[in-house]
C-alpha cells in the first residue's frame, strides 16, 4: 500500500514541480552542453583528466552577479577551449560544495586540474582580469584550497599562538 492508496480521491500526491532555471541557467546546459554538477555527480565529473572549469552560481534574485557569470563562463572556455570542460553548480549544489573549496566571495569560478584544486576567480573581475587570472590558473600546479581560516588550539596548551590556519 502506497499513500497513494491512503489519500482520498480528491487529493493529489505529487512531488513539487522542479523550480524554473533562468533562461541564462537553462543555455548553459542547452546551449553550451555543459555539465549540470552536483554533490553527487562532482567526483564522476572531476574524475576525467584535465583542466576542469567549475562555475558557482547563486540565486540571481539574491545576488544579481551572477547573471553575469552565466555570460562571462562560456566567453571564458571559448577563449581557453579545448583544454577546459565545464561544469555547472546551480545554486543548490554551489552552496553545498563551495565550502570545499574555500572561496569568500560569489559568484566564483574554480579551476581544478582532475580532481586536483588549481584555485579559484571569486566576485565580478574585469574581462582583462578574468582572462590574466584563467591564463596562469591554466599553468599552475594542483594545490590544497584555502580554508575557511577557523584557528584550532592545541588542546590543553596554554599557548595562545599554537592553531593552525
Amino acid at each position: 500500500m502506497s499513500i497513494a492508496d491512503l489519500a482520498p480521491a480528491s487529493v493529489s500526491v505529487k512531488p513539487p514541480p522542479a523550480p524554473e532555471l533562468h533562461p541564462l541557467f537553462e543555455r548553459l546546459f542547452r546551449e553550451f552542453g555543459y555539465a549540470n554538477v552536483t554533490p553527487d555527480t562532482l567526483d564522476v565529473f572531476l574524475a576525467a583528466p584535465g583542466r576542469k572549469l567549475l562555475v558557482f552560481l547563486d540565486d540571481p534574485n539574491r545576488l544579481k552577479e551572477t547573471l553575469d557569470l552565466a555570460v562571462i563562463a562560456p566567453e571564458l572556455a571559448r577563449a581557453f577551449a579545448p583544454h577546459l570542460s565545464v561544469g555547472v553548480l546551480l545554486p543548490a549544489a554551489a552552496t553545498a560544495i563551495a565550502p570545499k573549496y574555500g572561496f569568500r566571495r560569489w559568484p566564483a569560478l574554480v579551476v581544478t586540474d582532475g580532481a586536483g584544486y588549481v584555485g579559484a576567480i571569486d566576485g565580478l573581475r574585469d574581462w582583462s582580469e578574468y582572462l590574466e587570472s584563467l591564463a596562469q590558473l591554466m599553468q599552475a600546479p594542483v594545490t590544497r584550497p584555502p580554508s575557511v581560516g577557523i584557528a584550532v588550539r592545541v588542546a590543553g596548551s596554554d599557548d595562545h599562538d599554537a592553531h593552525c590556519h
